[in-house]
């Protein structure tokens, strides 16, 4: 296991960092956190696409450029450093690309992934349902045969960017005969078929990312049904192995972790800068200690994933760390300024240091040890997959 860089991977950490300051000269963007999650930008998502750093590590038959894994993660690793706005083809790029290139229909394959590749379609993911969070197959949702058709109705809950998507790849069930893990099946939705209603939860911040989606006798084409009929569990496993293997479990906060050691540069106290305190040294390198350690786990999830295995075990593994140094990063930045790091975005008090709000994070952060499956339910699978632990 090599965790070194080759020379053609350290040619495009330069590539892209050249164009992402090239970018930030033009105004194309500021750097903020959550870019992944709440930075839209179709323009900048399609000059991604230009240059091929969408789908950089899928088969070059389908569209990709035929890059590895870790070049994959030396191309995110730069956007997050950079708090860039990519929050267009994130999800589609991480995981609904690699599900319909496994299991997708040749015409799926032919429709969605140069769309994808090319920045111009934005996809969503409807699991979570309001009875179903982290016991998935407890979903309701419920998709009926009718001819050459399935009639969709149900709601989910907490779906990210659902008022900005092109897609929802959403599961239902549909054999409600069969055990409940069994009876599950994935399709790609049109958001603009009629029957389907979009809701804002606004969170925290005042910010407005999840939604919950309302589905009301919504008719599907059997040609939007992804892989086999009831296979839907399957591949929901599989798709939630890519979402927990990449580098922004680590890195959403990026942007702030920066603002936070250049804010103990400046800062004195006592006529003296914080970062010449013991204790504020020391805290700020554990704190790096921790992004280090986060930056191998997710280094082996990509290494894992380029030996063509699923990286069930490790990924779960390097979310459950890399989340819990993200709410700890979160905490550290509104305790060290003080008072000052309560203050929400737009108060000209807010220390110069600091590109935008810590309170915002903060106040966002108990939900990164939850979306995309709990520490406590990751843990379970770390015992169970990697210490085979029996399960009760």
């Amino acid at each position: 296991m090599d965790f070194s860089f080759t020379e053609e991977q350290e040619k495009l950490r330069q590539e892209v960092r050249q164009f992402l300051e090239e970018e930030l000269k033009k105004g194309s963007f500021e750097a903020r956190c959550d870019a992944w999650m709440g930075g839209y930008s179709p323009e900048f998502s399609r000059k991604l696409g230009e240059r091929g750093w969408i789908g950089l590590c899928w088969p070059k038959e389908c569209y990709g450029q035929g890059k590895s894994y870790m070049d994959r993660m030396v191309l995110t690793e730069e956007l997050l450093h950079y708090g860039a706005p990519a929050a267009v083809h994130w999800f589609a790029d991480r995981q609904m690309g690699p599900s319909i290139i496994r299991h997708g229909s040749d015409e799926q394959k032919e429709y969605f992934l140069p769309r994808i590749a090319r920045g111009e379609i934005v996809f969503g993911i409807g699991m979570s349902e309001p009875e179903a969070g982290c016991d998935l197959a407890s979903l309701r949702t419920k998709a009926v045969e009718d001819g050459d058709s399935y009639i969709i109705n149900g709601q989910k809950v907490w779906t990210s960017g659902a008022h900005h998507i092109d897609y929802l790849y959403l599961i239902a069930r549909t054999d409600p005969d069969e055990p409940r893990h069994k009876g599950i099946s994935e399709f790609i939705v049109d958001m603009h078929l009629p029957g389907i209603d979009v809701r804002p939860l606004i969170d925290m911040t005042g910010g407005h990312h999840y939604n919950e989606v309302f589905l009301d006798n919504v008719r599907v084409p059997k040609s939007s049904l992804v892989g086999g009929i009831n296979r839907g569990w399957y591949q929901i496993a599989e798709q939630l192995d890519y979402e927990r293997s990449g580098v922004e479990r680590l890195m959403t906060n990026y942007p702030l972790y920066q603002d936070l050691i250049e804010y103990a540069k400046q800062t004195k106290y006592g006529g003296k800068p914080l970062a010449e305190q013991p204790t504020v040294r020391h805290k700020l390198a554990d704190l790096t200690v921790k992004y280090e350690v986060g930056r191998l786990l997710t280094y082996r999830v990509a290494w894992v994933l380029d030996q063509g295995r699923l990286p069930t075990t490790e990924a779960a593994m390097a979310k459950t760390f890399c989340t819990a140094f993200e709410q700890h990063l979160a905490h550290m930045a509104t305790q060290l300024p003080g008072l000052y790091g309560q203050l929400r975005q737009g108060s000209k008090w807010i220390p110069p240091a600091f590109r935008e709000s810590a309170a915002e994070s903060y106040l966002f952060s108990p939900g990164y040890t939850i979306q995309g499956g709990t520490s406590e339910i990751l843990r379970n699978i770390i015992a169970i997959r990697g210490l085979q632990l029996p399960t009760s």
